[in-house]
């Protein structure tokens, strides 16, 4: 028996849960459709800046959700199935600016653009996405019904919808986050109060050991989001490249490096030259093991899917809330998407024997890797999936052949397998998404069609948003290592990985003895996450949580840590792989990292129109790092509380 939890503790069966299959409900309405692509292009835009910053982003669907019902009570009726729709749509595009940001910009950081092409990256970014869902659609029975899933993120929204009528606390708590957010954003970026990372560094011998903090308060969002057990891995990671590796690299005199630079630089550069790439191995390893270790599900979500178009060819009547896009329409609609994707890669190659090669591998690997986001929405929910592990492997895969068949000069070479990487990546972002709201509507008695005809709409909505926020950001701000040119640069991690494994291929550079030491490292990794597993633990070790830390600065991994302290110690639990401090803290983060986004993409319009990064600073220098510390401080003492309060009301004693 499929069993949720409400807020509080409250157990119901998932059949009390939703509503009637047969009812007659408002649900795809003007008003939803709407209100979802107006969140979706807002929730699009910050999510793009979140992933360029900090190199991960996270679900946006209980937000969108606690947004919805503020907004939709205003009219005279709605309904919990239009606020679904909403966050449905919403939430697509969160999940196609991830795509977006996780591969495009390397096509600027290889020089291949100097500035965006919007048609491409647009064409890109919607093709994409829809093909995720295309490919997800026959996978909704095979994952969803049978209730093995948690889909944990999916039931949470479901469990925020069905909690909705008394929404005014969460909107009011979202709103005040959002302005402390976007102060404490506005003082480091946009006056220059303060400087953005505390930290340092020092010599033993010729090891380099530096260590840096970065003050953003959504990073520390970010940790409390995914909890302490992905935050502790994360930092691990983090903590071997830098407190490890580098110092390893540094005292063999494996790398070269300015003497006249300071330590925390030239661990820096170390770091970005060598180290990184141990992050890209351990990458490609935990792509190819989430395939591999899923290959029994994948099966049988391809027979069901043959079965589920059987069915409907023989016209048998399925209730409301079982009804999914008719299987012709999926196929009509994935060969509609496959057709303009290839003439794109001709475009660019020049050549029609690779361009069909580039479409075939598309299709391959997105089909197989939306299924893989999909299952791991099931598992470990959307924040946390294998979305960047699985496109590296797809662009190393992709540029080794090129590379043979095009010819290592060819200057189109590294770009078309970016290109390759970055439909899969969209793909595979709207897979895992789609699922995850297709459980929510499941648990709230939704017509599956109509969330996945939003799911598209979505998905343009927040493409047509994120075109226009990536090329602000990278005018503004640029992406990669700061410089002095752009002391506030994005560090765009994935897509800087992205862009030095495909340009590494061609220029035949890759430090391949520490990739190998990567895949090395995330074999043991998967090793002691099997033992765990067969001990029992509730603590996991997903290899790709640690392979993230390991290619995120530093800086970035140490808030995401505190931020799953926070959470931990708000929930008041024993161990470290509960929920965090309560749905209102999530609400709290959720709003700190909106504020924070938007105040980075708005400080950015100023500073492109004028050409002065310093056109809305205050101070000459920066005050150092002591203010910054103060306010993040406070805000996270702010956040501890939110969850900690929420947490405490909502204990239940256990019932024997």
């Amino acid at each position: 028996m499929e069993v949720v939890i409400e807020p509080g503790g409250c157990r119901m069966n998932a059949a009390d849960f939703r509503s009637s299959a047969e009812s007659k409900i408002p649900e795809l309405t003007v008003k939803s459709v709407l209100l979802g692509m107006a969140l979706s292009a807002l929730l699009a835009g910050a999510n793009a800046y979140l992933g360029l910053f900090a190199g991960m982003t996270v679900s946006a669907s209980i937000p969108a959700a606690v947004i919805s019902m503020a907004v939709l009570r205003l009219f005279r009726s709605h309904t919990i199935l239009e606020n679904n729709l909403v966050q449905t749509s919403a939430s697509s595009g969160e999940a196609i600016a991830a795509g977006v940001i996780f591969t495009m910009p390397a096509l600027i950081m290889i020089g291949y653009w100097q500035q965006f092409d919007p048609w491409m990256v647009l064409s890109i970014a919607t093709l994409g996405g829809f093909l995720g869902v295309l490919f997800t659609i026959p996978l909704r029975r095979a994952l969803i019904l049978p209730g093995e899933l948690k889909f944990p993120e999916g039931v949470a929204t479901a469990a925020v919808l069905r909690a909705g009528d008394k929404p005014g606390g969460g909107i009011w708590l979202i709103a005040a986050a959002a302005l402390a957010g976007a102060v404490a954003k506005f003082g480091e970026v946009g006056a220059h109060l303060w400087s953005a990372t505390v930290g340092g560094g020092f010599r033993a011998g010729r090891a380099l050991f530096a260590a840096e903090f970065n003050l953003s308060p959504a990073l520390v969002s970010v940790g409390y989001i995914v909890g302490l057990n992905i935050a502790v891995l994360v930092a691990a990671g983090g903590m071997f490249a830098w407190f490890i590796a580098i110092p390893i690299v540094s005292a063999l005199g494996l790398a070269e490096v300015d003497p006249t630079a300071t330590v925390t630089a030239a661990a820096g550069t170390i770091w970005s030259t060598q180290i990184r790439y141990i992050g890209v191995g351990a990458m490609v390893i935990g792509g190819l093991y989430a395939l591999f270790s899923l290959r029994q599900t994948l099966t049988h979500g391809l027979l069901n899917g043959g079965k589920w178009s059987a069915q409907l060819a023989a016209n048998v009547v399925r209730p409301r809330t079982d009804r999914d896009i008719p299987g012709k329409w999926v196929v009509i609609g994935a060969i509609a998407a496959i057709l303009p994707v290839f003439l794109l890669y001709w475009k660019i190659t020049g050549a029609a024997g690779p361009s069909l090669f580039m479409t075939v591998v598309m299709i391959v690997a997105a089909f197989l890797f939306s299924a893989v986001a999909a299952y791991m929405a099931g598992l470990v929910g959307s924040s946390n999936n294998p979305i960047s592990g699985v496109t590296i492997a797809t662009i190393l895969f992709s540029a080794l052949f090129l590379a043979a068949v095009l010819g290592r000069e060819h200057p189109a070479g590294a770009a078309s397998a970016i290109l390759v990487g970055a439909v899969v990546c969209c793909a595979a972002a709207m897979g895992g998404d789609n699922l995850q709201d297709l459980k929510t509507g499941h648990l709230v008695g939704a017509t599956p069609w109509k969330q996945q005809l939003v799911q598209f709409i979505g998905t343009a909505a927040g493409a047509m948003a994120a075109v226009p926020a990536l090329d602000l950001l990278q005018r503004a701000y640029g992406f990669g290592p700061r410089t002095a040119d752009h002391p506030r640069a994005l560090q765009a991690p994935q897509a800087t990985l992205m862009s030095s494994v495909a340009d590494g291929v061609f220029r035949g550079d890759l430090p391949w003895p520490m990739i190998i030491t990567g895949a090395l490292i995330a074999l043991i990794v998967i090793a002691l996450d099997r033992i765990l597993a067969a001990a029992g633990r509730s603590f996991r070790a997903p290899v790709l949580a640690v392979a993230v830390g390991i290619y995120l600065p530093l800086d970035l991994s140490l808030p995401i840590l505190l931020g799953g302290l926070i959470a931990h110690l708000a929930s008041g639990t024993a161990t470290i792989t509960q929920e965090p401090g309560g749905r209102r803290g999530i609400l709290f983060a959720s709003g700190l990292i909106t504020g924070e986004a938007l105040v980075g993409i708005l400080v950015a319009i100023p500073i492109v129109i004028m050409g002065d990064v310093n056109i809305l600073a205050v101070a000459e220098q920066p005050l150092g790092g002591a203010p910054g510390l103060a306010v993040l401080a406070l805000i996270a003492a702010v956040l501890f509380a939110v969850g900690f309060l929420d947490a405490k009301k909502n204990q239940k004693p256990v019932q024997e």
